[in-house]
């Protein structure tokens, strides 16, 4: 390169006044160094998730690649060590397990190990993004119920790889995720029930700013919808996709004057809670109250009875999204969505009726 080309480049990585570089080049670590006060160096053991850096430091830094989106040269797979880091908001149910065992084998054929982090524990929610960057891990898999614009822009200047495993909100088209069909799967758990005769049906969904959530009872909608079913807004109910939500919503619907004949609940989790508030309000399963669940956890075909529910492939998603972060998210499968299936077992029947499907 010639002294005169050098110098246009030179001034070219300028900053203008709103942070970013004139041509649109990404700022360099010098400049960012110069506008927080600190040296090149301290900017980059931000980077690479050092320690010896004060907190305060550490966040101004931080604005400053942010605001000023930079970005760092994604490490190449020479470079990088062979972990592949899974990010969940607390790993204490079966999901998570089912995600993690999908992972674990997608990871062991591709020769890479996979890191756990679980933001529920004491001080994982302010320093993970430190941590997965100081082991120089291959990419992130995020499974979190909030993953904020500016936790993508902190991975991003860092040249870290994601992939986002069930997104929970509106889709961002630059970010690679997998997910399920979450409507399809919540009318064919409504049709399921309409086909057996049943017409008053209660839903329990997850929260409202989930986008899977909006989608399964936007299925179940459809589903009554095109049956000709009225939906009585008292059997609508958001839960938290948690044991303790299914039981409580289940409770004050069978305290209704009309309470329903069958629940579609949405997760297994929370048809674990209908399962119980049934047996105190001394109903039987599915002959007085049949009850459909969603993911097919394991535990699903060992509840009594066995659980009919919506298999939403977990174990597959993670192990897709374990392949879509190698690939960096290239090509044509950016986005991947996976089917789900019914599995009908022995929780649901005929309104007064009993079921005829044995335990799978």
């Amino acid at each position: 390169m010639s002294p005169t080309s050098r110098q246009g480049r030179s001034r070219a990585l300028q900053v203008d006044g709103a942070g970013g570089a004139r041509d649109g080049r990404t700022v360099t670590i010098a400049e960012i160094a110069r506008k927080g006060g600190v040296s090149p160096a301290t900017v980059s053991k931000v980077l690479n998730g050092r320690e010896g850096i004060s907190r305060s430091t550490r966040e101004r830094v931080q604005s400053l690649i942010v605001e000023h989106s930079y970005q760092r040269r994604a490490t190449s797979s020479s470079d990088s060590v062979p972990i592949v880091d899974l990010v969940f908001d607390a790993f204490d149910s079966p999901w998570a397990m089912e995600i993690a065992r999908g992972a674990l084998a997608a990871a062991h054929e591709a020769g890479l190990t996979v890191s756990l982090t679980s933001l529920s524990e004491a001080g994982e929610r302010a320093s993970w993004f430190d941590h997965v960057t100081g082991r120089g891990t291959r990419g992130v898999i995020v499974l979190l119920s909030r993953f904020s614009a500016r936790q993508k822009a902190e991975l991003r200047s860092r040249g870290l790889p994601f992939v986002v495993v069930d997104p929970r909100g509106e889709p961002d088209p630059d970010v690679p995720t997998v997910g399920a069909t979450n409507w399809s799967g919540g009318l064919t758990a409504t049709r399921h029930l309409l086909g057996l005769g049943h017409e008053r049906i209660a839903t329990i969904g997850g929260p409202a700013d989930l986008l899977c959530s909006r989608a399964r009872l936007d299925g179940y909608r459809a589903a009554m919808e095109a049956a000709g079913v009225e939906v009585d807004p008292a059997l609508v109910r958001l839960g938290d996709y948690r044991v303790e939500g299914g039981f409580s919503e289940t409770m004050s619907l069978l305290d209704l004057p009309e309470p329903p004949s069958a629940i579609f609940a949405g997760s297994d989790l929370q048809a674990l809670g209908v399962l119980e508030a049934a047996r105190l309000h001394h109903l039987r399963v599915p002959t007085d109250l049949s009850i459909v669940g969603f993911d097919d956890l394991p535990l699903s075909a060992w509840t009594s009875p066995a659980l009919t529910t919506v298999r939403q492939p977990l174990a597959e998603m993670a192990s897709a999204a374990v392949r879509l972060l190698l690939t960096d998210g290239a090509g044509a499968d950016r986005s991947v969505e996976l089917a789900t299936s019914l599995v009908e077992r022995e929780s649901t029947a005929p309104p007064g009726g009993t079921a005829q499907w044995g335990r799978r």
